[in-house]
């Protein structure tokens, strides 16, 4: 079982951290410009046994050791330098004073490094804070004034999977009968037929065959998984090996979904799909599922990282997140609502409604000389 710490890369010239720069393969110093190439590596992205690796994962995974400190309001893990003891939780705003603890983790091997820079993030932070409808007054500004966007690796499973599912069920099909029935006209009773639609069900049994591949699973708790889910697509087909040079400047959260919950999660995706496909096969115009009993083989999975920056901040005690996609520039977030605003706009069109309604009233009044 390999262990290996997060490493750190200082300047050839002036000593300092070197940081990743997104959108390029190097590392550049902040202060005097250095730059650092990252060999690229032509090492295969490998999937791994998920059944051999739950019978015996610390023998067949390798670990790492990550010093981690914990928010006491939201619970989010991250990784940070031993000798940093006090910092702001990104996810949240809280303020997080604690002692690093050492983890260890099972070692992501590939990621997606950053490709959009923090002033691009920065700008669709503000272009998205300028769109918000009925947002309370006073947001944009505490907003602006509290801004503090940071890139963070999230921690993501995927999982491959050959499924068999054998289902029950009914198939349904329309079918059209002539109603006969009696209603009034003109105060006379007069006998009528009518078109009635009815559905005409049939057992159905049967079996689907579907192979999934890189069935996407977020691996923490801490980002709201609307919203995450609302970052997708990403480009998993560029994902490279892991290497520390990616992550330098940045920070990374730890998996606190773990691998076998990971795929419990990956199940319910997957099982979602398999239905769409049982009532496929069922046919007809409408379906019934009764039972669907689904067994899986050759699971395979992979843990990667995934680049996003966020920026969180609190708002009447309430903390609030805006997130992007670091490679797509797809953005999402959270936001308060000023109800004063939305309660003007309804009462505005009951007023504009009741206007209407009275001119039209007044318009269709019948004259005096039409009554007489």
């Amino acid at each position: 079982m390999a262990e290996k710490k997060h490493q750190t890369f200082n300047c050839k010239q002036c000593g300092a951290k070197m940081e990743f720069t997104p959108g390029t393969n190097a590392q550049v110093c902040p202060y005097c410009e250095f730059e650092n190439p990252i060999e690229q590596s032509s090492e295969e992205i490998k999937e791994f046994d998920f059944i051999t690796a739950l019978n015996n994962l610390s023998a067949t995974e390798e670990y790492h050791e990550q010093q981690i400190i914990e928010c006491p309001q939201c619970a989010a893990e991250i990784t940070t330098d031993p000798d940093i003891t006090s910092q702001d939780c990104i996810f949240c705003g809280s303020p997080i004073v604690a002692t690093a603890n050492s983890k260890k983790m099972i070692k992501p091997k590939s990621l997606l490094p950053f490709d959009v820079t923090d002033k691009q993030a920065s700008t669709l932070y503000t272009n998205w804070l300028k769109g918000l409808w009925f947002a309370p007054n006073n947001l944009k500004k505490m907003a602006r004034q509290e801004h503090n966007i940071s890139g963070i690796y999230v921690p993501y499973w995927t999982y491959d999977s050959e499924t068999i599912s054998h289902y029950t069920g009914q198939r349904g099909e329309y079918y059209w009968v002539t109603e006969h029935y009696t209603t009034t006209v003109n105060g006379k009773s007069v006998s009528k037929t009518r078109q009635v639609r009815k559905t005409r069900w049939y057992s159905a049994s049967g079996t689907v065959w579907l192979n999934f591949d890189d069935v996407l699973v977020l691996a923490s708790t801490s980002l709201p998984q609307k919203y995450t889910n609302k970052l997708e697509p990403w480009d998993l087909q560029n994902l490279v090996p892991y290497k520390d040079e990616y992550l330098s400047g940045f920070k990374a959260q730890s998996y606190q979904v773990d691998l076998s919950m990971g795929f419990g999660k990956a199940k319910d995706i997957m099982d979602s799909r398999i239905r769409s496909a049982v009532e496929s096969d069922i046919g007809g115009d409408e379906q019934r599922v009764h039972s669907v009993n689904t067994s899986h083989d050759n699971i395979t999975f992979k843990h990667l990282l995934l680049p996003v920056w966020i920026s969180s901040y609190r708002y009447k005690e309430k903390p609030y997140r805006f997130l992007v996609n670091a490679r797509t520039g797809e953005v999402q977030g959270e936001r308060p609502y000023s109800w004063v605003k939305i309660t003007l706009l309804v009462l505005t069109i009951l007023i504009i409604a009741a206007t209407i309604f009275m001119i039209y009233q007044s318009n269709h009044q019948p004259s005096y000389s039409q009554r007489f």
